[in-house]
């Protein structure tokens, strides 16, 4: 069987993507990362969504992003917007993490190299977040290049961005179809936890993408909102 390194974050996408690879029958070898992100706790789902879709491994790595700040996300100094215009973001968001995807997919690379597997699948979404500069299908492109120059084998690798150019809604309708469990993929930035229970907040960029997906399907999310 065919083995396929899934970046797998715990959230709405990457799960959509671990599907499809389910679907196209590779073997999943799953990698997740702790990198100092303020909503460490997708890390719980992405465990779930592994087991479900069967991985064969689900890693783990520890980084620290949190050195380098300058993202909501790393640097609790900084707020996560809220309610913002989601349909007309004009600059890179507050959000953005400096190089994230870049350094996810060289460790993605290195674990490929090292069991042997000439496919990475990546969640990256050209529609929803167009101006995150790694998440361009020329930057899809640019790393594929760089993969088959950076390492000591005779393989051809390939970076699969299936989500590259669906919406929001179309994700979910691509998800629904494969039967993945939505409830079990967290999306929320800013997330709350009660009484052990992790609820979203409902007004992130990534929460009002996700509330706008679903309504769009008709079908009503079935994480917990706070």
């Amino acid at each position: 069987m065919k083995k396929a390194v899934i970046l797998l974050s715990g959230g709405l996408d990457s799960a959509t993507v671990m599907a499809i690879a389910k679907k196209e029958e590779y073997q999943i070898y799953a990698l997740s990362f702790s990198y100092g992100q303020r909503h460490n706790i997708e890390l719980e789902f992405a465990k779930k969504i592994a087991k479900q879709f069967q991985a064969k491994e689900h890693k783990i790595a520890n980084i620290d992003l949190r050195i380098f700040g300058h993202s909501a996300l790393t640097d609790q100094k900084l707020e996560v917007p809220k309610d913002q215009d989601v349909d007309n973001q004009k600059n890179i968001p507050i959000t953005y993490v400096p190089a994230r995807n870049t350094i996810f997919l060289s460790f993605a690379l290195a674990y490929a190299e090292t069991i042997k597997a000439n496919d990475i699948f990546i969640g990256a979404n050209a529609v929803d977040y167009s101006n995150y500069p790694d998440c361009r299908p020329e930057f899809i492109l640019a790393f594929e290049n760089l993969a088959n120059f950076a390492t000591a084998v005779n393989s051809k690798f390939k970076i699969h961005a299936p989500l590259i150019n669906l919406t929001k809604s179309q994700i979910i309708k691509t998800g629904l179809e494969l039967e993945v469990d939505y409830g079990t993929a967290h999306s929320c930035y800013d997330p709350i936890i009660k009484n052990s229970k992790s609820y979203a907040c409902g007004k992130c960029d990534s929460c009002l993408l996700r509330l706008k997906g679903f309504q769009e399907n008709n079908i009503q999310d079935p994480y917990l909102y706070f």
